[in-house]
C-alpha cells in the first residue's frame, strides 16, 4: 500500500498513452505522483508501430512525425542517427517510429523528478468503477486483480473494424482475417484474396505482401466507392497566408457551401502552380472549428455523402506504396471494385462473397480463398465489442456520439457522461476525439491533445487520497 497524493492511470500505451505519459513526466509536480502506464502488449508501440517482419511505412514524411509540437524535427534527428541520409520528406518504417517512442519515454522517465514515478504495467483493463467516498477509480483487470487511481486516462487506440456481414457463420475461420496486420506472413502465392476496404490498410497490406516477389496470385479490393488514396507529395508551406474566415462562414451555413469553397481553394492552388493537397492542409488546420460550426443536420450530410471523399484525399499514401498499388492494378493482380458486401458464406475451402456493384440492383458473386477485413476502425461506440468500452457505457461514465463518430469529450479532455456532464477525473485521448474535433487521427493533432491533457492532469487536486492495490 502506497500513500501518495496522486496516482494517474493511463489505459493504453500506444502513441497517445505514451506521449501523454512523456508530457506528464516533463511537467513540474509539487506533490508525489505515481503514473501507471497500462497495456496488454508492448509499451510505446501499439498496433501501428509494433515490430513486424514486413516493413510497413509511415504515410506521413519524417519532418511531420515529431512527438513534440515544440520540436518539429525531433523524430527526423532520431532517424538520422541510424540512417544518416534520411531526409525530411522520407517515409520511414513504422517500427522505427516505435523505437523512437520507446526512447522518448525512457528519457522522460530518467529525467523526471525523484518524487514522480512511472510504472509500466502489462495487463488488460476490463472495467472501471468510481469509488464515491473519495471519488477515485477502481480498475478491474481481466485476470481478476484491481488497482486504484485518482485519475484515469483512456488511451484506447483505434477500435477494431465492424464485423463483416455473414462472419457470424465463420467463427475462428482461417479463411477470414479480422486483423490485417497479421496477414502478410500467412499469404501464399496460389491464393485468391478479397480485401474489404480500399484505403490505407489495403494499400499497406498488398504492398507488403508482394515484397520480394511474394504475395497472392490475385487480389480483389472492394469498397463503397472503389477509391484508392492518391500519393503524398513534397511538403509545401504556401498556405501561410491562408485566411480561414470564408471557410468558417461557409461551415455555419451548409456543408454544400463548404465543399464548394474547398474545391475553389483547390483550383486556386493548382492555378498558382501547386496542387490540391495544399487546400486539404488548409482545411485540416481549422477542421475542429469547421466541425463545431456545422449544424447537426449538416454533419449528417457530410458523413453520408462526403466523408469518403474527404478521407481518401486527406489520408494519402507514401509514393512507393502508391506506385506498387498502381503496378499491381496494371498487371491485373489487384482488381478494385466499387460496391457493397452483402454477406459472406463458407463454401468448401473457399469463401463465397456476395456483393452488389455500385449503381446496380443485381448482386454478384466472387469466390476467394481468404477475406481480409480492411474497413478501418469502427467508431460506433454503442456497438463496441471492447469489454471496457461496453462497461463504461453501461455505467453511464462515457457518452457515445449520436452520429457514431466517437466519444463526447469536454474542452479539458474529460469524458462526457450519460447526463452530458464531464466525469470528474476521467479523461480520453485518441482518434475517437473526432466526435468533437473531427481531425484526431494524426500525430500532428494528437500530440497537441496530449500536451494539453498533461497540463490538465498536472494541476494539483484538492485534498489527499490513499492509493493502494487490491489483490
Amino acid at each position: 500500500m502506497a500513500d501518495l497524493n496522486c496516482c494517474i492511470a493511463i489505459v493504453g500505451a500506444g502513441f497517445c498513452g505514451t506521449v501523454t505519459a512523456i508530457n506528464l513526466l516533463q511537467q513540474a509536480h509539487v506533490a508525489p505522483l505515481r503514473i501507471l502506464l497500462i497495456d496488454r502488449d508492448r509499451h510505446a508501440r501499439g498496433t501501428a508501430y509494433a515490430d513486424h517482419p514486413t516493413s510497413y511505412l509511415l504515410n506521413v514524411p519524417a519532418a511531420r512525425m515529431s512527438a513534440s509540437s515544440s520540436d518539429p524535427l525531433d523524430f527526423l534527428r532520431f532517424a538520422q542517427r541510424t540512417t544518416p541520409d534520411a531526409t525530411a520528406e522520407d517515409f520511414l518504417p513504422r517500427t522505427r517510429y516505435g523505437e523512437y517512442l520507446e526512447e522518448k519515454l525512457a528519457l522522460a522517465e530518467r529525467a523526471a523528478a525523484p518524487h514522480v514515478r512511472l510504472e509500466r504495467i502489462r495487463g488488460n483493463v476490463r472495467s472501471v468503477e468510481v469509488w464515491r467516498p473519495s471519488h477515485t477509480f477502481i480498475l478491474g483487470f481481466q485476470d481478476g486483480h484491481e488497482m486504484t487511481a485518482t485519475k484515469v486516462v483512456l488511451a484506447l487506440g483505434n477500435p477494431p473494424p465492424a464485423a463483416l456481414p455473414g462472419t457470424e457463420e465463420m467463427p475462428q475461420s482461417r479463411r477470414l482475417v479480422e486483423n490485417p496486420r497479421c496477414v502478410p506472413a500467412t499469404l501464399s502465392q496460389d491464393e485468391t484474396v478479397m480485401l474489404v476496404g480500399a484505403g490505407l490498410t489495403m494499400a499497406d497490406l498488398v504492398a507488403s505482401a508482394v515484397q520480394k516477389g511474394r504475395g497472392p496470385k490475385l487480389m480483389y479490393a472492394i469498397s463503397r466507392h472503389g477509391l484508392v488514396p492518391p500519393p503524398q507529395t513534397a511538403l509545401r508551406n504556401s498556405h501561410s497566408d491562408f485566411d480561414p474566415l470564408p471557410l468558417l462562414r461557409a461551415a455555419s451555413v451548409s456543408v454544400r457551401q463548404l465543399f464548394q469553397l474547398v474545391r475553389q481553394i483547390s483550383r486556386e492552388a493548382e492555378h498558382r502552380g501547386g496542387d490540391w493537397r495544399e487546400a486539404i492542409t488548409c482545411v485540416r488546420s481549422v477542421a475542429p472549428a469547421l466541425w463545431s460550426r456545422l449544424p447537426r443536420q449538416e454533419r449528417q450530410r457530410f458523413l453520408r455523402h462526403l466523408r469518403t471523399y474527404w478521407d481518401v484525399h486527406r489520408h494519402r499514401l507514401p509514393p512507393s506504396t502508391h506506385a506498387t498499388v498502381d503496378e499491381l492494378r496494371a498487371a491485373h493482380r489487384l482488381i478494385v471494385h466499387a460496391g457493397k458486401i452483402l454477406r459472406l458464406e463458407p463454401e468448401a475451402n473457399q469463401v463465397r462473397v456476395i456483393w452488389r456493384p455500385r449503381g446496380h440492383e443485381q448482386s454478384a458473386v466472387l469466390r476467394v480463398d481468404r477475406v481480409i477485413n480492411c474497413t478501418g476502425p469502427d467508431y460506433q461506440c454503442a456497438a463496441s465489442r471492447d469489454p471496457l468500452v461496453r462497461d463504461l457505457i453501461a455505467k453511464g461514465l462515457i457518452q457515445p456520439d449520436a452520429l457514431g463518430t466517437g466519444l463526447r469529450t469536454a474542452a479539458n479532455g474529460g469524458v462526457v457522461n450519460l447526463f452530458g456532464r464531464a466525469t470528474r477525473g476521467l479523461y480520453y485521448i485518441g482518434p475517437m476525439l473526432r466526435a468533437d474535433h473531427w481531425e484526431a487521427t494524426a500525430v500532428q493533432e494528437l500530440r497537441e491533445h496530449a500536451e494539453s491533457l498533461a497540463q490538465e492532469l498536472a494541476r494539483p487536486a484538492a485534498g489527499r487520497t490513499l492509493i493502494h492495490n487490491v489483490s
